[in-house]
C-alpha cells in the first residue's frame, strides 16, 4: 500500500516520469522541459511532425488525472483538428493501467470519476463563453486560430490562475501567435526546428523543401514567421517606417497652418495626421 502511494506520488510530481513508466512515452529533451515547467505562459513554435500534440495531450491527461476537479480545454481552427487531438488524449487514457471508467465519454469531452473535465472545441467565440475557472487551456494550430477567439478564453484564467498553451507553426507575421511570439509578454517560448527533431531525415526536409519552396518550408518545418503572400510591403519594411520622434500634425488646433508651415524647407520623413 505504502509503494503505491510512494508511486502515485512520484507520477503526481512528474510528468516525465508518468509519460515513461505508465505511458511508456520516452519524451525528447524539449518535451521534458514543457511538461514539467512551471510557467503559465507557453508558446510552442514547433515544426511538423515534432512531437507538440503528444506532449500537450499528455500535460492534459496528466492535470486531469492529478489535479481532481480540473477543467481544460483543448482549441483548435476546426472540428477535425479539435477531434484529432482529443483522441490522442482518451487514446493515453485507455492506457492507463488502473483507469476507471469515465463517467462522461464522447467525441468531444471526457469527464473522469475525480469530477475532472477534459472538452475539446473548434474555433469560435459563441462556443467557449459559457466556461470559467479554467485550469488549463491548449491551443492547437495558434497560427490560425481566430484573434477574437484568443482574446476570449483569457479571462477565462483570471480568477483560476491557470496556465495557457499556444502551439503552432508560424503562418506569415500576423496573429496573436506571432504577436505574443515576438512581443514584450512573459511568455516561455520554445522552438523546435524539423533539424532538431530525431525522427524526421535530412533527406525527407531536403526533399520538403525542393517541392515546398522556401517559403512554405521555412514556415512549416524551420519555425520561421515569413511576410504574408498577399502582402504588398514586407512587415520589417513596414516596422522600420514608423518614427517615434515625429510630432503629430492636429487638424482639431484652432489654426493647424502654423503646425504645418513649421515643417516648411525641412526634410521631413513624415508627418502623421490624427
Amino acid at each position: 500500500m505504502q509503494e503505491e502511494i510512494i508511486s502515485d506520488l512520484r507520477y503526481a510530481l512528474s510528468p516525465d516520469t508518468f509519460s515513461r513508466e505508465i505511458l511508456e512515452i520516452t519524451p525528447d529533451p524539449w518535451q521534458i522541459e514543457v511538461m514539467m515547467s512551471p510557467a503559465k505562459r507557453i508558446l510552442l513554435n514547433c515544426s511538423r511532425q515534432s512531437g507538440k500534440s503528444t506532449s500537450s495531450a499528455i500535460i492534459a491527461l496528466h492535470r486531469a488525472l492529478y489535479h481532481p476537479g480540473s477543467l481544460i480545454l483543448l482549441i483548435s481552427p476546426s472540428l477535425r483538428q479539435s477531434s484529432e487531438l482529443f483522441k490522442k488524449v482518451q487514446s493515453f487514457y485507455k492506457m492507463l493501467p488502473d483507469k476507471s471508467k469515465l463517467k462522461e465519454d464522447n467525441k468531444l469531452s471526457m469527464v473522469l470519476d475525480n469530477q475532472s473535465r477534459i472538452i475539446s472545441l473548434p474555433s469560435g467565440e459563441a462556443t467557449i463563453r459559457g466556461f470559467s475557472g479554467v485550469d488549463l487551456i491548449i491551443e492547437d494550430e495558434a497560427s490560425r486560430v481566430d484573434d477574437s477567439l484568443y482574446y476570449a478564453i483569457r479571462p477565462m484564467l483570471a480568477v483560476s490562475g491557470g496556465k495557457i498553451m499556444l502551439m503552432s507553426t508560424p503562418w506569415g507575421k500576423r496573429g496573436h501567435f506571432f504577436e505574443e511570439w515576438t512581443g514584450p509578454n512573459d511568455w516561455q517560448r520554445v522552438k523546435i526546428p524539423a533539424t532538431d527533431c530525431p525522427r524526421i531525415s535530412p533527406e525527407f526536409l531536403e526533399e520538403e523543401r525542393k517541392s515546398l519552396g522556401d517559403w512554405w518550408f521555412d514556415q512549416e518545418y524551420m519555425c520561421e514567421f515569413g511576410d504574408t503572400s498577399d502582402s504588398l510591403f514586407r512587415y520589417d519594411d513596414i516596422e522600420a517606417a514608423f518614427r517615434d520622434d515625429i510630432e503629430p500634425l492636429r487638424l482639431d488646433e484652432p489654426d493647424p497652418i502654423p503646425n504645418i508651415q513649421k515643417y516648411q524647407g525641412k526634410d521631413v520623413e513624415a508627418l502623421v495626421i490624427d
